[in-house]
């Protein structure tokens, strides 16, 4: 059923991002086109095994080291009213955040609204679990004197605090958990948000998921994060939708996005991004990380019809294309069984890695820019893509005008979701 429209349509009206590629909407997008990556051993404190690259330990096996995307750096806002004392606290995921919200903050002008009608909606659970393994590892053994702050910052909801003091937000906050569907999960709570009239804007904000070797070696262990065939040549290990693909390959990111109505025309500065035409959200009913093709159907057929469109008037999908061999192959399956298989189709996880907690937002930032722009970027490490059938961009970016899109995004715990842009 479509969305009525009677108060405006709803819109992006700002974006901010930050990628192991680039900070910043014109980094980052610079970067998508390019192809450029940052996939390497990851360096960040506790993200290898302890011993690692350790010789001389003799009482241990030896392993290989976990492969991902991390940032080079990050710019911390100047503007946020965040106080120092409390910013030296803040993990890497709080920090992050920060600087996207910053961007998008400024790109929506949402300095105009009324800071009671704003709200927050982060996407993610569990999303710093480095800093907190490394607190543990340097408290073991004096336990009585764990710093205070720890109180806080295990809980997802520091950031939210975090991020509503630096900003002066005062509408509402809270965070949702989707597994790797949680950025796009919130995207789509903060769409209800607005629709509902809660408030006028809504930043949906998709976690920096902060991996410790904990959680790198779960992944590995469970056989979702890509295995260590590639150590040599880490530029090769992510490869969604290619016959020689193994699982993911992590990558840093965080992304935001301000939802709001036009309520018949953009707020004064605001250039909204694209139209919120149509989207859903399937549940599977299964714990397990198998994914479902009807599940996927669901989603993608339930965004199509909300936004009335149907698949032939699609000009590109951005699909979840994780890396994963069962789950690649299951997504084109539900794509093509929704008639999709003839759309223009990218990987931008082959550019950025996996952002799990990041991921559905930022790969939604990366559908808007390149409709922005009317180009396509590569697909890395697409040699032989396992069904040729599909439209693939593979070697270089290429021109497209783009006047609807599909975004899928899909998570462990059987979450299926799907959003249609069109242009504004």
């Amino acid at each position: 059923m479509r969305d009525p429209e009677r108060n405006g349509p709803l819109i992006v009206s700002g974006i901010g991002v930050l990628s192991a590629i680039g900070q910043g909407q014109a980094a980052f997008t610079a970067a998508l086109l390019e192809g450029r990556h940052r996939f390497g051993v990851m360096q960040r404190p506790g993200r290898q095994r302890p011993g690692y690259g350790d010789a001389a330990r003799m009482d241990s096996p030896p392993h290989e080291p976990f492969i991902g995307a991390e940032l080079a750096a990050m710019a911390l806002p100047e503007t946020a009213t965040v106080s120092p004392s409390l910013l030296r606290t803040a993990t890497l995921s709080g920090q992050a955040a920060l600087a996207v919200l910053d961007e998008a903050w400024r790109d929506a002008h949402l300095a105009d609204v009324d800071p009671a009608r704003i709200g927050l909606v982060i996407g993610g659970s569990n999303f710093q679990q480095r800093e907190l393994a490394l607190i543990h590892d340097a408290y073991r053994s004096r336990v009585p004197f764990l710093r205070p702050s720890y109180a806080l910052s295990f809980m997802d909801s520091d950031v939210c605090g975090l991020c509503t003091e630096a900003f002066g937000i005062r509408g509402f906050a809270c965070t949702v958990g989707g597994a790797s569907a949680s950025g796009q999960v919130a995207v789509l709570e903060a769409i209800e948000a607005v629709r509902s009239g809660r408030v006028d804007a809504c930043i949906a904000l998709g976690a920096l998921m902060d991996l410790s070797y904990w959680e790198c070696q779960g992944f590995r262990s469970l056989g979702a994060m890509g295995t260590d065939r590639h150590t040599r040549h880490p530029e090769r290990a992510c490869r969604p939708f290619d016959s020689e693909r193994d699982g993911f390959i992590f990558g840093e990111a965080c992304g935001a996005l301000v939802v709001e109505r036009t309520n018949g025309r953009p707020r004064a500065g605001v250039c909204p991004y694209a139209r919120l035409a149509g989207w859903a959200i399937g549940v599977d009913g299964n714990r397990q990380p198998n994914p479902s093709v009807a599940g996927e159907m669901s989603a993608i057929r339930g965004a199509l019809d909300r936004a009335g469109l149907r698949p032939a008037q699609i000009d590109y999908v951005n699909p979840h294309g994780s890396g994963s061999v069962l789950g690649d192959a299951t997504e084109l399956q539900a794509l093509h069984e929704c008639g999709l298989s003839g759309v223009r189709m990218n990987a931008t996880k082959s550019i950025t890695g996996h952002g799990l907690s990041a991921a559905g937002a930022l790969e939604l930032i990366a559908v808007l820019v390149q409709m922005r722009v009317g180009r396509l970027h590569p697909s890395r490490n697409l040699d032989e893509p396992i069904d040729t059938g599909f439209d693939w961009v593979r070697d270089g970016e290429c021109s497209a005008p783009i006047e609807h899109a599909l975004n899928v995004s899909i998570g462990f715990g059987g979450l299926n979701t799907a959003v249609c842009v069109s242009q504004y």
